[in-house]
């Protein structure tokens, strides 16, 4: 069985939801421990009460040095100097040989054990996937050369070894701005391959699809089953994805193939919206998950350039 953990608030469990429900629908063996950044969120999914998911509250996982940083820092930035001590957490407490962490916008499409089995065949004791990103959207210098989105770690000595350094860079620093070579919790791995023995970077193509690669890869619906050049898709990251109370849904600022709209986006605006009905019927409390539009001259600005670019992928009604 393989362990993953995540985590979000009341804001993302809609899509932490549809990422939860898309592990399952690929019929994976898997236990997911969600550890929830507010109440309403756990008291949600303790109510839900899903199987092969296992709820964790900030109460019992929150201890004297993150409590000493949280105040200083944005409830992203926050939620990012977290995500090692999730991992480090969850290892700990639940025993458990490796765990793999989520990031809670991304949506399986096949059996997440074909990124794992490259991983174990390897002998690493961290896997690592890269942004991949293409050309015209290379923010590695910022942004970083891996992504958090799916990272695993080993229960063993080299595994602990670099999860504890990043855990405490992380609490040294961890802002969303870029800053002497750091950039929030992801900049930090960028040398890790060099670092630290045993860390294996992801070679399948099909674990890493997301909006900053995804004009690279032919993307196919092969028999009822999603490719991206010839290679089954595992997962897509929907950064960058938003939604407002009145129905207008934003894709975010990459440009899409209509392929690429029709068969990733669709289907998962469907799988949002469905999961948004579904908590407000479970909580009369729930209103959250939707954004706000930013008024400003300067996001105005930004979208116009947005239209002429053709990135521009805002719909009343996909």
């Amino acid at each position: 069985m393989n362990s993953f953990c995540t985590l979000f608030d009341a804001n993302y469990l809609s899509r932490g939801l549809v990422m939860y429900r898309s592990l399952l629908a690929t019929g994976t063996d898997f236990h997911l421990y969600v550890y929830a950044f507010d109440d309403l969120c756990a008291d949600i999914l303790r109510c839900m009460n899903l199987p092969r998911m296992t709820v964790v509250t900030l109460q019992e996982f929150e201890d004297e040095r993150l409590l000493v940083v949280k105040a200083g820092r944005s409830k992203v930035e926050y939620c990012w100097t977290c995500t090692s001590h999730v991992i480090g957490h969850a290892l700990k407490t639940f025993a458990l040989a490796e765990i793999t962490y989520l990031d809670a916008d991304l949506c399986f499409y096949s059996d997440p054990a074909a990124l794992l089995d490259e991983f174990h065949a390897s002998g690493a004791s961290v896997l690592l996937t890269e942004h991949r990103y293409t050309f015209i959207y290379n923010q590695s210098k910022k942004s970083g050369v891996y992504c958090i989105q799916f990272i695993t770690f080993r229960n063993d000595q080299n595994g602990l070894s670099a999860l504890g350094w990043w855990q405490e860079r992380c609490l040294e620093w961890c802002f969303a701005f870029f800053e002497d070579g750091k950039f929030g919790d992801q900049k930090y791995l960028d040398n890790w391959p060099e670092r630290f023995p045993g860390v294996h970077v992801l070679s399948h193509i099909g674990g890493g699809a997301a909006p900053w690669n995804i004009q690279k890869y032919t993307l196919q619906n092969d028999e009822h089953r999603l490719t991206i050049n010839d290679v089954p898709l595992v997962f897509y990251h929907f950064h960058g994805y938003k939604f407002y109370r009145d129905g207008t849904q934003n894709l975010g600022d990459y440009w899409l193939r209509s392929s690429v709209i029709d068969l990733l986006y669709r289907p998962y605006v469907c799988a949002i919206q469905s999961a948004q009905q579904e908590l407000c019927s479970l909580s009369k409390e729930f209103s959250h998950g939707y954004s706000s539009w930013d008024t400003s001259f300067s996001a105005a600005f930004s979208r116009l350039k947005r239209k002429l670019k053709g990135e521009y992928n805002v719909y009343k009604q996909l």
